[in-house]
């Protein structure tokens, strides 16, 4: 599985991006998968469109992870940019984010991440703190590669 990793954020640098080391690490872990690149953008809507349209129609990810513009603040704008450039979206990722974070604390009711396609590469959008961002992807890891199988035109059983 080749992964490409998105950090959005206005305040942080790579010093101290430490949810994109989480998933760096959480993904490196997978066996078998590699992270292809990372990113550090700042959380301009544009930005992330042109970066997520360019990974996936590249045909060298299958998987773009972002974290951080998640939430109600009016910066947080990774949901709006990952449905506009998606052509399906995979609404059972994201409730499953939000089930396991729910279980742990009620914040998580104002998350607004999303998961989508565009063409057979997966987007989805992860919490920008530490913690949300662990916990969110602890409770996908195991549908993803399946998910990826599928994308790829495999079958699934």
């Amino acid at each position: 599985m080749r992964v490409a990793l998105i950090t959005l954020s206005d305040t942080r640098s790579e010093k101290t991006d430490e949810s994109g080391r989480i998933l760096r690490e959480m993904v490196l872990s997978w066996g078998g998968a590699e992270v292809t690149e990372a990113l550090l953008l700042t959380d301009d809507r544009a930005d992330l469109e042109r970066e997520l349209i360019r990974l996936a129609d590249s045909g060298r990810v299958d998987l773009v992870l972002t974290t951080g513009g998640t939430g109600l603040g009016p910066r947080d704008n990774a949901p709006e940019a990952t449905v506009s450039v998606c052509q399906r979206l995979v609404p059972g990722l994201a409730e499953l984010m939000r089930s396991a974070s729910l279980a742990k604390t009620p914040m998580a009711s104002l998350s607004r991440a999303v998961a989508g396609m565009r063409g057979p590469c997966l987007i989805v959008n992860l919490p920008g703190s530490p913690k949300g961002t662990r916990e969110c992807l602890e409770a996908i890891q195991g549908v993803l590669p399946h998910a990826i199988t599928i994308a790829r035109g495999g079958r699934p059983h």
